[in-house]
């Protein structure tokens, strides 16, 4: 049996959309993805939504919403995948990273307040293989930094203190406190890359929760200017007759979503609730399978959120790196594909030449050197999910 890592859960929903957008006439951004941008506002409930062409786009973007730059700083976990990080470089800004908390995914809410200074303007949180973080901390954290906070601008006035931003990329669908993600954090980003629960091929979305004090109609606008060059029209207003005029309001970006990526949210968008409810199931399947190992893995649920099974993480209590890539081979070598999630940013060379050393964050490494993401898609049968956990149980005893 040979068993993927997690393939795209394409159908004849997806296929006919697309096919609809094609004949169209119309395959950049233009109604289909205004229409998705909507549907995700209403699946998560929020403020409002403006689609990219990646989550790292719209976490820039989400950046440079607000005037986040040189001679500022942004929090981020150690434990992580770059784009949480990078997304910090490119608008300039000073990258702080913080510890994972012991034996956690998340980063150390305890010794968060200890890397807020008077420069800090944004925490971005990740929720790590769709579980949300606990917000309710960030953003004590953040309040309890007020008299820090020092405004550039009138986005971060109305802000009245540090911005708590998600990196959702996993997390489409999963709640905390009744909440889903998207209407929690200040903004959140999200990702429709080939590998996650709803994918678009590539693409992303920034979404925002609602603040009296901050106009969502215009919050949208900005970031169209952002994804569009700076461009006062975008190519469907422009196409309209006698609507060709425009202007450059800003020298911006073009990370823009198109409609033939946005007819594929669509469909998957309509099904959604079927996808998370296969990947839930699995997960249970998992947990059923590997009780009995010696292992640690991340928990879906809790008592007060539910995450959307986008990552299976187990972690091989006791054992190191080296015994992890042999479970890894040994998997490979039965069929089985497998992932690690993720080697800390303080490991790879870009952040080493930032002056980061892994050894001022042992938590996140303790965390990374025995971690093993197996397979899980909605597309994973029963069968298919008891032989990972056949392969599993061999090669880890």
């Amino acid at each position: 049996m040979r068993i993927p890592f997690s393939p795209p859960d394409i159908t004849e929903a997806e296929i006919s959309e697309v096919a609809d957008t094609l004949r169209s006439g119309w395959i950049t951004t233009g109604p289909k993805t205004k229409c998705f941008e909507n549907m995700l506002k209403n699946y998560c409930s929020c403020a409002g939504a403006a689609c990219f062409s990646s989550a790292t786009a719209a976490l820039e973007m989400i950046l440079r919403l607000l005037g986040i730059g040189h001679g500022d700083e942004v929090i981020v976990p150690a434990y992580t995948y770059t784009a949480s990080a990078s997304v910090v470089c490119h608008v300039g800004a000073k990258l702080v990273l913080c510890d994972s908390s012991k034996d956690n995914f998340e980063m150390d809410y305890d010794s968060l307040p200890e890397l807020i200074t008077e420069r800090t303007k944004a925490i971005i949180a990740v929720d790590i293989g769709g579980v949300p973080c606990d917000y309710s901390r960030l953003f004590e954290a953040a309040d309890n930094k007020r008299k820090l906070f020092s405004p550039d601008n009138a986005m971060q006035a109305a802000m009245g203190r540090i911005a708590v931003l998600a990196d959702a990329a996993h997390a489409l669908g999963s709640e905390r406190d009744g909440i889903r993600c998207g209407n929690i954090a200040d903004f959140s980003s999200f990702s429709f890359h080939a590998v996650k629960n709803l994918t678009t091929g590539e693409g992303g979305a920034a979404l925002w929760k609602h603040n009296s004090k901050i106009d969502s109609e215009e919050i949208y606008r900005q970031f169209m200017l952002l994804s569009l060059h700076g461009q006062t029209k975008d190519a469907l207003e422009k196409n309209r007759a006698g609507g060709w005029e425009y202007d450059i309001a800003e020298p911006y970006f073009k990370c823009n979503m198109t409609d033939i990526s946005a007819s594929i949210g669509i469909a998957q968008l309509r099904r959604y609730d079927e996808i998370l409810s296969k990947r839930r199931k699995l997960v249970c399947l998992y947990n059923v399978g590997l009780e009995s190992l010696p292992v640690e893995i991340l928990h879906h649920q809790g008592e007060n959120y539910r995450s959307n099974g986008h990552l299976y993480m187990v972690r091989l209590r006791g054992k190191d790196s080296d015994f992890r890539n042999e479970v890894i081979k040994r998997l490979a070598d039965n069929g089985v594909s497998s992932n690690v999630h993720y080697k800390p940013l303080p490991m790879l060379s870009a952040y080493k030449k930032l002056g980061f050393s892994i050894d001022d964050f042992p938590n996140a490494y303790e965390m990374y050197e025995n971690e093993i993401t197996l397979p899980l898609y909605s597309k994973l049968t029963d069968e298919e999910a008891k032989y990972v956990i056949e392969c599993f149980r061999k090669c880890v005893k």
